[in-house]
């Protein structure tokens, strides 16, 4: 009975393997069409439509260079956008730095540029906005009075919405924004920031480049603002591809990415780049570039093992052994060491 069963285990693994090889072959095959689709997967800036709608015109130029279409995926969540890559619904993808660190490390994508800026600036700023006429003068003022004031933030995967000012604000001094403040509200940048203009809420997360792109948007709400805190220099968004498609189409698509707005179209294109984000261009970069968000989430992994309840110290100990452990490993890979 015994060695029946396991003939039968082993027929259906036997099946199983052998669909999973025909899908694997499906997927190469596909990839190698040219008549078929490539998706390129956008971080939601403001709504879908409008992100969908600002990188129409690069990508027509980037389906004209490849000679096969290409389509645009957006979305009104981080864990959207994760969802698609993670589901393999995406083969190029604009991200930020912690959605692009677990595309790397989880879904077979590598990095090949990073987004360039008109003022040369390598990096944005992550920061706390309230009203201009609020009562919140200052960061200490804030955080001497727990469980007043009404924040809004980003998505847990937004890293100026949510990660960096939990890293660089709020950890260093024991705290946690989920249970600071009064009432937590999640929602865009975009968002966020009329939320305060308005008088919504009393504080929330935003980041530099999104704040001028509000400015030019909503200029009577952005009157009605105040950078309260600023964080350090955070790098800038890039482009990840998926590392199953065959080499000769990643290097074309590498090449028009970093090539694009420095040929002999560059006025064109460079207009159709500030539709998107004031952008000026993109430069050729790889997966290290994704270290300071590995680092971003080692402290917040630390803080976490250091604030939990556990039932003795060697438990304590030994997780937090390990994730330095995980930390090291996951560096060597971003820098290509095994």
């Amino acid at each position: 009975m015994r060695h029946g069963m396991a003939k039968r285990r082993m027929r259906a693994w036997g099946f199983a393997l052998l669909v999973c090889a025909m899908c694997l072959c499906a997927r190469a095959a596909q990839d190698d069409d040219p008549a078929a689709p490539l998706t390129f997967g956008i971080l939601p800036i403001g709504g879908p439509a409008e992100s969908l709608e600002a990188w129409r015109p690069m990508l027509d130029d980037l389906r004209r260079a490849l000679q096969r279409p290409v389509r645009a995926v957006s979305v009104t969540t981080y864990e959207g956008i994760a969802q698609a890559i993670s589901e393999q619904r995406v083969d190029i993808a604009f991200l930020s730095g912690r959605l692009a660190l677990d595309a790397v490390t989880r879904q077979n994508m590598q990095v090949i540029a990073r987004l360039t800026r008109g003022d040369g600036s390598r990096g944005y700023t992550a920061v706390l906005l309230v009203a201009a006429d609020s009562s919140i003068r200052n960061v200490e003022q804030m955080l001497s009075q727990r469980g007043r004031w009404r924040f809004a933030r980003g998505e847990a995967l937004s890293v100026s919405g949510y990660l960096v000012p939990e890293t660089q604000l709020f950890a260093p001094r024991g705290l946690d924004s989920d249970t600071f403040f009064a009432s937590v509200h999640v929602d865009n940048h975009q968002n966020n920031a009329l939320a305060v203009a308005n008088g919504e809420v009393d504080v929330a997360t935003n980041n530099s480049a999104d704040l001028e792109r509000f400015r030019q948007r909503f200029p009577e709400q952005y009157a009605r603002l105040r950078i309260l805190w600023r964080s350090s220099l955070i790098p800038h968004a890039v482009i990840v591809v998926r590392n199953d498609l065959p080499p000769s189409l990643r290097s074309r698509i590498a090449t028009f990415i970093t090539g694009y707005a420095k040929g002999k179209d560059a006025t064109r294109e460079a207009s159709n780049l500030r539709l998107i984000h004031d952008i000026s261009g993109f430069a050729a970069t790889d997966n290290a570039e994704l270290i300071p968000f590995a680092d971003i989430e080692y402290s917040l992994e630390k803080r976490r093992a250091t604030s939990t309840q556990w039932v003795s110290e060697a438990a304590r100990e030994s997780r937090l052994k390990k994730i330095d452990t995980d930390h090291v490993a996951v560096v060597n890979r971003l820098r290509g060491h095994p």
